[in-house]
Parts: structure tokens; C-alpha cells; sequence
């Protein structure tokens, strides 16, 4: 079946009305955590993780990627109206946005927001469906010590591109990769760090490692952080209509930004934040009124809003058809795939259809609903910031220890909820990036057992890790990556010192 035929096929299973139940309720949920400044989608995943445990697969994971959307765009809602950044991707968006919003053209500026994020994730996702199909057949011909390489990529690229220091970035890997052998050993059926609790015999559990880290370790961040200065709402004034001027120098910087953020999003170190700056310098250069950057230009909140919904749309191609998440979110999505007993891939094509294409299909139905959702919206969610943190945190460690609970009820379980998330406060409090623990705890059994396949396959002989052209490249694009920022690092300090 053809890529448009799966399409076709999957907007009729997207349709049904169940499942635009869970798309109406994921982009909701998206655009309120999106509004909200530091609860992102992929905490908001990682708790509705245990509660969606026995509903239907494909509904739970639409909700999941409408969450997705709905927090690139709820996180462009605060930026504008009160220089507040929802999500790290939407920083750049208060460069302009804001003083737009303080000239009195907020309305414009939330609207060529809302519109470009639609324009960028409705291309983006048209790039999904035409792209995801190749990268399967490639992804096919990939033997163990192909798909281990690619995991030692994404394990670098990962751990690098979350937060400023490399090292700490693969600190917290390698405490994911540790917590990941704990359990039962799947070849000798030896038990592994589990210091004789049977609970443990199972393995960690990814909802609770996620919840711990996300949820919990973000209350006691934020209770540690009690020097909370109020924010003063800035009022949208003016008209929400853009004008005929405001269509004309948002249209390019729209495409353009779509250009920036869907490959990038897609890359093992990717992200949303890297197109969003790239996009914003681009339009900084290329604009014909440069005197307005600084003070409002609508092409420096056009431009990176829509690389940021495209790179959403880009994280989902690896997901889907290699199983590597690229972002935090995609890690919950992952876990999310994992939970139903489905592994991102490309059998998953084959396996479930239905669920991809279905899925796929679901985000062309979260975009229109989130454009017709946020303007009338905007009001509503910035009444939503009035909530006292306090209350606001109270509320989702209540969350967190209920899910778990009825995910899982065992005191171990609890124990092991409190003790990450006292990890997450530690990471936090030193800036180490809590995202590569997940992505560890979830790649890294997989690794290992490609690993050993590989080995079996090679009767031990090490080499057959360099004797496949694909892995050879690709490990050596590993090493490439690891050793690059450590040698920036040094080459600066080495110039530092001569000056």
C-alpha cells in the first residue's frame, strides 16, 4: 500500500469518534501544559503514563502525540503575553513576540503563531507520511550490529545535546544504562542489582523512573526555589486579525522555518530549540525591516514558532520507524509504545498499521483542532496561570503517587517514586539533563541485546562491529560526536590562554 493509500486508510481510523475524543483531550491538555511554565508535554506524558495502562493503544498514544502539538503551541501563549517561556522551545519567541505584545499587537502575534505552527506541523507531517516508508525499507535491511551502532549514536548524540555540559549529559546516560541491567538477565536468567528484593527481579519500570524525575523532581525544585516573583499579566490589545501586511511577511518565514525545524527535529540530536535560533537569525538577516527586530518584528515570532511545531513533526520519524526518541517527550511516547507491548520500528509498519497510520493521520486532526482551539482560548489559558504554584505542584505529586500506586502497588514501587525524585531535584539543582537517564533505561537493554545477537551471529569475534559498512560508519559518527565537543572545549581554552 502506497503512502497516500495509508494515509487515506488511517484518517478513517482517526475519524472515529472515539478516537477524536482522546485527540480533543491530548491537545487540551497539550495547550494547557504548553501555557504553563515549566510543566512541559513530556511531564504531562510521563503522568498520564500509569492511568492510561488498560485503554485502548491507539487512542492513548493520538492523545499522546496531541499533547505533543498542543505544547509547541501553548508554550507561544506566555511568551507573547508575558515574556514567560512554556516550554525551552518557545525562548526565542519572547524576543519579539513580547515587545509585539507590549506595542499593543499581541492579537497578531498570536495569531501568526497559531497559524504558522499549523502551516509547519501540517508540511511536517505530510513529510512524515512520504518519509517514514523509506526510512522503513532502509531500516529493514539493519542486522544487530547495525542497530547497536545506531543506538550508540543516539546514546551520544543524546546525552551531548541535553544541557550545556557533554560530561554531565553522559553522567546522567550512564546512570540510565545502570538502571536498565537491573533485573532479571533475559540469556543467563541470573538475577542483576536487584540486592534480593523480588520487586526488583522485573526490572525499573520506565513510568515510575519518568514520573520520579519529571513530576516529582520538578515539585521539590520548584518548593526548593520559594523566591517566586509574581508575574503581572500583559492584556492582549488590539485585534486578533492579522492584516494583509502582517500575511505577507509571515508566509516565508512559515515555509522557511518549516525547512529548519523538520530535519533537525528528525536528526538523533536534534531538538527543537536548535531550528528555533537558527530560524530566528535567518529571518533577522533576510528581513527587509531590520530597525523592527528587537522592537516587535512579526517575522522573528512567525519563523521559529513554525521550527518549532516542524521539528515536533520530525521527532516522530526516528520513533516510528527506528524506535530512537530525540526528545523528552518522544522518550515518554516510547515508553508509552513500550507499555502496550509495541516497539517502535520498522516491523511496526507491517505488525500494526492500523496504529501507525492511524496515529500519523491523528496529527493532520490535532492541528486543525488546535487552530480553532487557541485564539478563542488565549483568554482562558492565561487566567490558568493565576494558579498558586503551591497548589499547582501539590496537586501533581497527589497525581504522580495515585498513578503509581494503581499502576503498580507495592511499597518498592513507592520507595523507588520518592528516591528518583529526589534524583530529579539533585539533577536539577545541578544542572545535570534528566531526559538521557530515560532514554538510557529504555535503549539500554535494547542495545545490549543487539549487542550480544551480534556476537552470537560472529561465534564472539568483536570485529563484526566494523565488518558492516553501516556500522562501521555509524560508530564512527559516534566517535566522532563524542570527542567533538571535547575538543571545541579545549581548542577555546587553548585560544583563551593565548589571548
Amino acid at each position: 500500500m502506497d503512502p497516500l493509500h495509508s494515509l487515506l486508510h488511517g484518517l478513517a481510523i482517526a475519524s472515529q469518534p472515539l478516537n477524536l475524543l482522546f485527540a480533543l483531550i491530548g491537545v487540551l491538555l497539550g495547550t494547557a501544559v504548553g501555557v504553563l511554565p515549566g510543566i512541559g508535554p513530556a511531564l504531562t506524558v510521563a503522568l498520564l503514563l500509569p492511568i492510561t495502562f488498560k485503554l485502548d493503544p491507539g487512542g492513548s498514544l493520538i492523545m499522546f502525540a496531541g499533547i505533543y502539538y498542543g505544547g509547541m503551541y501553548g508554550g507561544s501563549t506566555t511568551s507573547i503575553l508575558i515574556n514567560t517561556p512554556g516550554e525551552s522551545a518557545s525562548m526565542v519567541t519572547a524576543l519579539e513576540g513580547n515587545k509585539m505584545a507590549k506595542a499593543g499587537r499581541g492579537g497578531p502575534a498570536l495569531a501568526t503563531a497559531a497559524i504558522g505552527s499549523f502551516v509547519a506541523g501540517t508540511i511536517a507531517t505530510f513529510g512524515i507520511v512520504f518519509l517514514a516508508p523509506y526510512l522503513v525499507q532502509v531500516a529493514v535491511n539493519f542486522g544487530p550490529e547495525d542497530y547497536f551502532a545506531l543506538m550508540c549514536v543516539a546514546f551520544v548524540t543524546v546525552s551531548a545535546t541535553f544541557g550545556d555540559s557533554p560530561v554531565r549529559g553522559l553522567t546522567a546516560l550512564f546512570i540510565g544504562l545502570t538502571l536498565g541491567l537491573v533485573g532479571i538477565d533475559r540469556l543467563t536468567g541470573q538475577a542483576r542489582l536487584t540486592f534480593g528484593v523480588p520487586e526488583l527481579l522485573d526490572g525499573v519500570e520506565v513510568t515510575t523512573l519518568a514520573v520520579g524525575l519529571f513530576a516529582v523532581g520538578e515539585a521539590l525544585y520548584v518548593a526548593s526555589r520559594r523566591h517566586i516573583v509574581e508575574e503581572k499579566l500583559e492584556p492582549v490589545r488590539g485585534s486578533l486579525w492579522m492584516t494583509a501586511q502582517d500575511w505577507k511577511r509571515s508566509f516565508w518565514p512559515w515555509i522557511r522555518g518549516t525547512l529548519f525545524g523538520f530535519p533537525i527535529g528528525a536528526l538523533p540530536a536534534g531538538g527543537a530549540e536548535i531550528p528555533t535560533f537558527l530560524s530566528y537569525s535567518t529571518e533577522r538577516k533576510l528581513t527587509k525591516h531590520p530597525e523592527e527586530f528587537g522592537h516587535g518584528a512579526i517575522e522573528g515570532v512567525a519563523g521559529p514558532e513554525a521550527a518549532n511545531n516542524a521539528s515536533a513533526a520530525g521527532t516522530l520519524v526516528p520513533l516510528l520507524t527506528l524506535g530512537l526518541p530525540t526528545s523528552a517527550t518522544a522518550a515518554m511516547m516510547l515508553a508509552g509504545f513500550q507499555q502496550y507491548g509495541l516497539n517502535p520500528g520498522p516491523l511496526l509498519f507491517a505488525d500494526k498499521p492500523d496504529l501507525v497510520w492511524g496515529l500519523i493521520a491523528s496529527l493532520f486532526i490535532a492541528n486543525a483542532m488546535l487552530l480553532v482551539l487557541n485564539l478563542p482560548l488565549v483568554g482562558l489559558w492565561v487566567r490558568l496561570l493565576a494558579i498558586p504554584q503551591p497548589w499547582l505542584y501539590a496537586g501533581i505529586l497527589v497525581f504522580a503517587t495515585m498513578g503509581t500506586i494503581a499502576a503498580k502497588p507495592s511499597v518498592v514501587e513507592l520507595s523507588m517514586l520518592a528516591g528518583f525524585g529526589v534524583l530529579g531535584f539533585l539533577m536539577r539543582r545541578f544542572d545535570y539533563p534528566v531526559a538521557p537517564v530515560v532514554v538510557g533505561l529504555i535503549l539500554g537493554p535494547v542495545a545490549e541485546a543487539q549487542l550480544r545477537r551480534a556476537l552470537q551471529i560472529s561465534l564472539g569475534d568483536p570485529m563484526v562491529l566494523l565488518q558492516s559498512p553501516i556500522s562501521a560508519t555509524l560508530l564512527g559518527i559516534a566517535a566522532l560526536a563524542l570527542v567533538l565537543p571535547f575538543a571545541l572545549r579545549g581548542l577555546s581554552r587553548f585560544k583563551a590562554s593565548e589571548d
